[in-house]
């Protein structure tokens, strides 16, 4: 008898054929066919085009706050957000939350629902205007084109994501954001568009007259 000697196969790896030999699907999709790949990674990689957001948002205050309860402190995070669309909208909210991401969430939906429209004629705001929050007190004041945004704080931020290209402020008394950016809202909230003056309505009455008759 002679003997037998059993022969053993080593078995392939999966995907060992990456030239895309043999009808390998996966050597196919290494070696042959990457489109598929392309598209994931461009997925992967922001490929897909974003929508712009309607309101450009800006942190104006964050600070940890602390409550003293019976079982010891409570740590928090207090956001104010202050958003505009830079065509005449704004608003500004503040909220607290667990964590920072959280308050600022919370802040965009308060500050979403709390809307002004700023009037702007000119380029600029029709009037001047002064207003008082606690110790906080704020003067806004016109200013010819080209001369931009002279505004300090929480009023230059205000301002820009409002909108007004030119204007001139003075903070006064007290130095804390968020109370000045609360005066800020309520001097832009006092703001009346600019009305023509009476015989300039009635000399356009007048030439509508004319032309109607002629």
């Amino acid at each position: 008898m002679t003997d037998i000697k059993p022969t053993f196969t080593p078995a392939k790896r999966p995907g060992s054929d990456r030239g895309g030999r043999n009808g390998d699907r996966a050597g196919q999709d290494r070696g042959g066919n990457r489109g598929g790949d392309n598209r994931r990674r461009d997925n992967r990689r922001g490929g897909e085009k974003r929508e712009p957001r309607e309101f450009e948002q800006k942190i104006l205050d964050l600070a940890r706050v602390t409550r003293v309860t019976k079982g010891g402190k409570r740590m928090r995070f207090r956001a104010c957000l202050i958003i505009g669309d830079r065509k005449g909208q704004v608003g500004m909210g503040i909220a607290k939350g667990g964590d920072v991401a959280a308050a600022v969430e919370k802040a965009f939906r308060q500050a979403k629902k709390h809307l002004i429209v700023v009037p702007i004629a000119k380029e600029t705001i029709p009037h001047n205007i002064a207003s008082k929050f606690g110790a906080a007190e704020i003067i806004l004041k016109p200013a010819p084109l080209g001369t931009g945004l002279k505004c300090g704080g929480a009023v230059r931020t205000v301002l820009e994501l409002a909108g007004v290209p030119n204007a001139v402020s003075k903070i006064k008394g007290s130095n804390n954001k968020i109370n000045n950016a609360r005066a800020t809202f309520l001097a832009l909230k006092s703001l009346k568009p600019r009305i023509a003056a009476p015989k300039a309505i009635a000399k356009a009455s007048v030439a509508v007259a004319e032309e109607t008759v002629a």
